[in-house]
């Protein structure tokens, strides 16, 4: 299915805008524009839900609804819905290097609103239209956060006062519906504007050869609209908060392992069911994206439980997950499966076949290998053809930090050696260069290690919340042409264009 290729994982929310947050406008269809000069075939971004605490993508209040803060004002501005007044009048100080997510919380909504106030009876027809056609999760979506955000002041769903609209009562539904109804339409406004959007920058990536590998993770959040409509499939008390939560023993990341937080699945109901929560997951994903790369891979073959209310994830145990039977069910629903599998972590001899049996390929991360004691899997000389390779990742450091900040004196020059980095070569480059020529199918570089950026430039440290996570944002005058050629003629020398 995948030929040789490259591309660049760079999520929305990192490219420039001047409003304080990468959006779906000019400047991402610039970034395809930048892809498409690099000679490249894959933009990677990570999940587009509307993210909750802590900002993190892979903590969404849905596993099908768009950031409302990946809408474009100056689109909206097109769309004659704001005015370029009212864009300029609000607080964008942030910095160009960083997202401000408070300051987004403050600016945003009050033009969303104004925008919303603006609909005519064509938009409006277009929203109700488009609600019916997302039927199967617009609606709950859309309530779910109205009552939570205005009615409930955003306490998680397991600790709203009213237990009838927790176990969803009809008649309760009914009511809030009503008293709610002019918010919830609102937010399924912001919804048929987010994909609307996505779509045109979909649509304009693939019609100049790129395309967009998209990300699900395996869990949801335990404060979602999914959990709150299908608590049966999810491990939960009584008061439907989480009972059993996801995360991973000690690892490399972390020596007390990392707790997530989300409710594991209830397995069994999902088999009962024949996987058919899944199945709509999968079609939803292949409605956004071109790729689909599946986070945590290993979880599905077994996953790591631990008591909610943990301190860390320490004490926790490993349960079988569905394996093939869930992978067959949603190839046999949705045909060939275009799909990338996120392998990394604890793998044991069962992950490996299940791998193995799926056909999709896994990943291997560059600065995982550098290690002058060890021939490991994560040297590019050793990567198999199916698989897709990264110098580094979203939640790692990147090439420059690991090597001229955590490599012990033995790995930098094992390092050195390896990539063969000379004075006069960014180190970045002699990364890509190291992936690029390996006999992987799909190779992938961060846009921090693509400009050879440092500690500062780091999108997420696993196992923490807040702080400098998920914030970066590159610089417009760094996605130029000369970066653009250079990319590019890597990427010919490498026959991967």
């Amino acid at each position: 299915m995948f030929k040789r290729s490259s591309g660049v994982l760079a999520h929305v929310t990192s490219l420039p805008s001047p409003h304080g947050v990468g959006t779906m406008g000019k400047t991402a269809y610039e970034f395809v524009d930048f892809l498409e000069k690099a000679r490249q075939t894959y933009w990677q971004v990570l999940p587009l839900g509307h993210t909750g605490f802590g900002d993190s993508p892979y903590q969404c209040f849905s596993a099908a609804a768009g950031n409302p803060y990946l809408i474009d004002l100056d689109l909206l501005a097109e769309d004659g819905l704001l005015t370029r007044e009212e864009i300029a009048q609000g607080d964008f100080q942030a910095s160009p290097d960083e997202v401000d997510f408070e300051q987004l919380a403050d600016t945003r909504w009050p033009l969303f609103r104004k925008a919303y106030a603006r609909i005519n009876a064509e938009t409006r027809a277009a929203v109700e239209a488009f609600a019916q056609e997302n039927a199967e999760w617009l609606p709950d979506y859309a309530l779910f956060m109205a009552l939570k955000e205005e009615k409930y002041h955003d306490m998680p769903v397991y600790m709203w006062p009213d237990k009838d609209v927790i176990v969803r009562k009809p008649e309760a539904l009914a009511r809030v519906r009503e008293d709610l109804q002019d918010e919830v339409l609102f937010r399924e406004f912001l919804q048929y504007v987010f994909f609307r959007q996505w779509d045109a920058l979909r649509f304009y990536a693939n019609a100049h050869g790129i395309q967009i590998i998209g990300d699900i993770p395996i869990y949801v959040s335990a404060d979602s609209a999914d959990v709150w409509t299908h608590p049966e499939l999810f491990q939960l008390k009584a008061d439907r908060s989480p009972k059993l939560v996801a995360g991973v023993p000690p690892d490399y990341y972390s020596e007390t392992g990392q707790l997530w937080g989300n409710p594991v699945y209830n397995w069994p109901v999902h088999k009962k069911e024949g996987y058919a929560w899944w199945i709509w997951r999968m079609k939803t994903n292949m409605r956004l994206f071109d790729v689909v790369r599946l986070d945590h891979f290993r979880g599905f073959e077994s996953f790591w439980e631990v008591k909610a209310g943990s301190e860390n994830a320490v004490n926790g145990v490993w349960r079988k997950g569905p394996g093939m039977e869930l992978l067959r069910a949603l190839e046999q629903a949705l045909g060939e499966l275009p799909v990338i599998a996120e392998d990394l972590g604890v793998m044991t001899d069962e992950v490996r076949q299940l791998l193995s049996d799926s056909g999709f390929p896994g990943m291997r991360v560059l600065i995982f290998g550098f290690s002058p004691d060890e021939d490991n899997e994560h040297l590019p000389h050793n990567f198999v053809q199916n698989s897709i390779v990264y110098t580094s990742t979203h939640d790692s450091q990147t090439v420059c930090e690991q090597i001229m900040d955590l490599c012990s004196e033995p790995e930098k020059q094992f390092a050195y050696r390896y990539l063969r980095t000379s004075q006069s070569e960014a180190m970045g480059w002699s990364a890509i260069k190291s992936v690029w020529a390996s006999p992987a199918r799909i190779s992938m570089t961060t846009l921090q290690d693509l400009l050879s950026l440092g500690a500062d430039s780091r999108m997420n440290t696993p196992a923490t919340i807040g702080g400098k996570n998920w914030r970066w944002r590159v610089r417009r005058e760094a996605l130029n042409p000369e970066v653009a050629s250079l990319l590019g003629d890597i990427t010919t020398t490498y026959k991967r264009a």
